[in-house]
């Protein structure tokens, strides 16, 4: 059975260009719905991992979550941007129009009673 970051890292690897997921959303579609800032750590652990599209992972409000070092976040928008994803004035993305929904959430649900790390 994978670990709680191999099951995050097997939801964003499905998020299709130019699209976005939040970490809240991930952490609910894995079963464990308050589990949204463990999602965020996985998202910073991945940077070894080439082939998660880590960049599509925003905060639930629409924007880049900057807890990191500087160079990211900005690194972040520019892929996004790169993929065709806009940002308004105020660096907000519109979910209603960019967030992703999987056609079959369930595939994804991680064992609640493997331990999520916080």
């Amino acid at each position: 059975m994978p670990n709680f970051y191999e099951a995050v890292y097997a939801v964003v690897r499905e998020i299709p260009r130019g699209r976005v997921m939040t970490y809240g959303q991930i952490a609910t579609i894995l079963g464990a719905p308050r589990a949204a800032r463990a999602v965020g750590y996985a998202m910073r652990a991945s940077g070894r991992k080439d082939d998660v599209p880590w960049q599509r992972v925003i905060n639930g409000k629409g924007r880049i979550s900057a807890r990191t070092e500087v160079e990211r976040p900005m690194l972040q928008k520019m892929l996004l941007e790169a993929e065709g994803v806009v940002f308004d004035a105020a660096e907000t993305v519109d979910l209603a129009v960019l967030r992703w929904e999987p056609e079959h959430p369930e595939r994804f649900y991680f064992a609640p009673s493997e331990r999520v790390p916080l």
